[in-house]
């Protein structure tokens, strides 16, 4: 079904892989088929990834990028805040055409005018900076993007982790606000030039399978051994050809969930028909490698394998066929639930084997919904299987969510959301809230089935805290449907025999033209900004000190923390345009703990900035001050920052959202300790708070939850670009050292933390 190479290869005339085999004779059989030699470098430069890359970057060197993007856009959690702080730095206009959606917050029960605040906050900076505001419940973010953004060759960075529209020749990436701001800025996205892996397709899927399906295996070959982290997914082969539009882009929203930077597909004629059905003909461009391409790796895919998925709790990787679970139910749910119990600490009783009847799995609710599943291809197909049946009127229940407007309103013109209906399912507005807890939360102990992007604790609105818990598996909107026909016995789609019928999609221009706010290039200066009571500015933050003295607040020894668990999403939603009253969520689901002790310790730094003793505030400190006195008498408080930090063994997994180090950093928060980041953009968001991203070797911690370290000359490390830092803990019977790294950083990306931040760094 899938395989993956253990070297890099080339693609020879888009047909042929050739392993990156040492000595001559790989050399030989690679001249062979190309016709001549070529060397890796010249090979590496025949990638798709490489030619956009290398027509954005304006650095002159393609090792070390400085892009700039096509296009920006975001959603109504993380626009305010992106706004906010380029605004703190002096942003006068729109530089690109940057979108403004309203998917997240749309449902304004949850938070009351909090919510439509924020949505006049952004109509009213779409006038004044010349942006474009699509209001609520008329597309989620990327289908607006697939719609009416993308076009071949381009390259589009969004605030939301799953900005992916390479399926439709778009090189596009999703990351925190503070690099949209940059953008917003004039300045750039600085990385190294990243690895290319090809994702070559091969063969047809069977009848039933969907691209979720194909999506899930590929996850699930390669989350857990880092195999396309931080590198870009490249896809060729012959097997794109047998794939609609909507099958690729179904299949590329989900790479976001392999840790991958971006994605980029070659085109046809199938995605040349796309850009005409949607009325821009122009933005079309054939993609294909070079003749001789080099890759870094290589993922086979073999689609004719492939049969309908599930990801059970708590991850897109936890993947198991369907036919698998059906097989073995006592079996795999005991295994998921040994899984869950290190993800969910023991902090509730936890158990999916009730939902096993008769020797089957009945899950209790089905979601079809967001830029994964709320497709119009997907939704036809889920029609069609659901045809004549019913979800039944005991607990079972089906909502399906179109992806935009003009995808309703072709339903409805076709029939589809009719036979929906018909069934006792739910249709509604285009709306990401099941995809992070803000729509249709299941009850306690129930198990929800999605065609969504992801199934994370809490993802589904539950709250541990309260002991309350709910599971949620992902699969395809096909078996979806089918098991929707069954009342909830779970069914993979390839069971279903009945009739199939093609519908063709007619794009409807009018809806957006009537709705759609686009003051692109016609900005309006003398506009006033509407601001809402719970809109705040950014509080004030310090500029690195010469010495840290940090206190360590949370131990998190998960293999993976993600960062619904660093700031849960949801409910709290509603405060992320106040930094303070989201502040007060921070790890609220993972370490309730840890909000009273990072005020804590807060107190004791904003003592000092005021001149007073930090021990006046924070008794446990003298000693502490004490001790560090002994072996480094030039420690004072007019030069010593004093705040929190986590360790966490992989932290950043997930969203996009900068809210996760952030909050961190509002209440005291100078650094995150930890074996290995899990994405370049949790990374990239603490520093661009100007958070210490700190590394430590795997093994034994040589501090434990509420130790004090001292990081003396920490400022003069940063600047001197030094590889490792001497630490300290700091403990009564004296200090003891250890190492910690920062890893690779850019120039710029010292001086943010040098200034304590990206408002700072471009504030004059």
């Amino acid at each position: 079904m899938v395989t993956l190479l253990n070297t890099g290869a080339y693609l020879v005339n888009n047909s042929e892989i050739i392993p990156d085999t040492p000595g001559p004779e790989g050399g030989q059989a690679l001249a062979a088929k190309a016709g001549r030699a070529i060397g890796k470098e010249e090979a590496a430069r025949g990638t798709i990834a490489y030619d956009i890359l290398a027509a954005h970057n304006t650095s002159g060197n393609m090792d070390d990028l400085k892009v700039r993007f096509d296009k920006l856009i975001s959603h109504d959690i993380t626009f305010v805040g992106i706004i906010q702080t380029a605004r703190a730095s002096g942003l006068t206009r729109f530089p690109v055409p940057y979108v403004l959606t309203n998917c997240h917050n749309s449902l304004c029960a949850v938070g009351g005018t909090i919510n439509e605040d924020d949505h006049m906050f952004g109509l009213s900076c779409a006038r004044k900076y010349g942006g474009v505001y699509v209001p609520p419940h008329q597309a989620v973010i990327h289908q607006y993007a697939r719609e009416m953004m993308a076009a071949g060759g381009a390259m589009i960075l969004g605030s939301d982790s799953h900005t992916r529209y390479g399926a439709l020749g778009t090189m596009a990436m999703g990351e925190g606000g503070p690099e949209l701001v940059k953008q917003l800025l004039e300045q750039t996205y600085d990385i190294k030039r990243p690895e290319v892996v090809l994702v070559y397709l091969t063969g047809t899927p069977v009848v039933g399978v969907g691209p979720q399906d194909v999506a899930l295996a590929i996850i699930g070959a390669v989350f857990a051994n880092g195999y396309v982290k931080n590198k870009v997914m490249e896809f060729a082969g012959p097997g794109v050809a047998g794939l609609s539009a909507d099958f690729r882009m179904g299949i590329d929203v989900m790479t976001t969930e392999t840790t991958c930077l971006s994605s980029i597909w070659t085109t046809d004629d199938t995605i040349k028909e796309y850009y005409e059905i949607h009325g821009r003909k122009a933005d079309y461009r054939e993609l294909k490698p070079a003749t001789v391409a080099y890759y870094d790796g290589v993922i086979t895919v073999d689609l004719s394998a492939v049969r309908p998925m599930i990801a059970m709790p708590f991850h897109p990787s936890n993947t198991y066929t369907i036919e698998a679970v059906n097989a073995n139910p006592v079996e795999i749910l005991r295994e998921v639930e040994q899984r869950a119990s290190v993800s969910l600490d023991g902090a509730v009783n936890y158990s999916l084997q009730d939902k096993i009847r008769d020797g089957r799995v009945y899950v209790d609710q089905g979601i079809i919904a967001g830029c994964a599943g709320g497709g119009f291809e997907n939704i036809c197909e889920a029609a069609q299987i659901l045809q004549g049946t019913s979800t039944g009127a005991d607990g079972f229940t089906l909502s399906v969510y179109p992806a935009s407007t003009p995808i309703y309103m072709e339903l409805i013109k076709n029939g589809c959301a009719a036979t929906i209906l018909e069934t006792g399912a739910v249709l509604k507005t285009a709306f990401c809230g099941p995809c992070f807890g803000a729509g249709d939360t299941p009850a306690n102990n129930s198990f929800s089935i999605r065609h969504s992007t992801r199934n994370f604790p809490n993802r589904e609105g539950s709250k541990l805290q309260n002991g309350q818990i709910a599971s949620v598996a992902l699969m395809d909107a096909r078996s979806i449907a089918a098991t929707a026909a069954n009342q909830g016995r779970l069914t993979p789609a390839t069971e279903y025999n009945g009739p199939r019928t093609s519908h063709r999609y007619f794009f409807d221009q009018n809806i957006y033209a009537h709705r759609v706010f686009d003051a692109w290039g016609k900005a309006k200066p003398a506009t006033e900004i509407q601001l809402g009571p719970n809109i705040k500015d950014w509080p004030t933050m310090s500029a690195l000190t010469d010495h840290l003295l940090l206190k360590v607040i949370a131990e998190i020894h998960d293999p993976v923390t993600t960062t619904d668990e660093l700031i849960p999403s949801g409910e709290t939603s509603s405060y992320r345009s106040n930094p303070l009253g989201l502040a007060e969520f921070t790890l609220s689901r993972k370490d309730p703990a840890y909000v009273g002790l990072a005020k804590e310790v807060k107190a004791a730094e904003v003592a000092r900035i005021d001149g007073q003793a930090p021990e006046t505030a924070l008794v446990e400190l003298a000693p502490v001050l004490a001790s560090i006195k002994k072996d480094f008498p030039q420690a004072a408080p007019a030069n010593t920052g004093i705040g929190s930090v986590i360790f966490a063994v992989k932290p950043g997994d997930g969203s996009a959202r900068e809210q996760a180090a952030s909050c961190q950093k509002v209440l005291g928060g100078w650094a995150n300790i930890a074996t290995e980041y899990a994405t370049k953009r949790y990374r990239s968001n603490l520093i661009n708070w100007g958070m210490l991203p700190f590394l430590i070797e795997a093994g034994e911690l040589p501090f434990t939850n509420h130790d004090y370290l001292f990081i003396p000359d920490i400022k003069v490390a940063v600047e001197n670009k030094n590889d490792s830092i001497t630490a300290y803990v700091v403990k009564a019977e004296g200090m003891c050292s250890f190492t910690l790294k920062l890893g690779d950083l850019t120039d710029e990306e010292r001086r943010i933390i040098l200034k304590g931040c990206l408002i700072n760094y471009n504030r004059v």
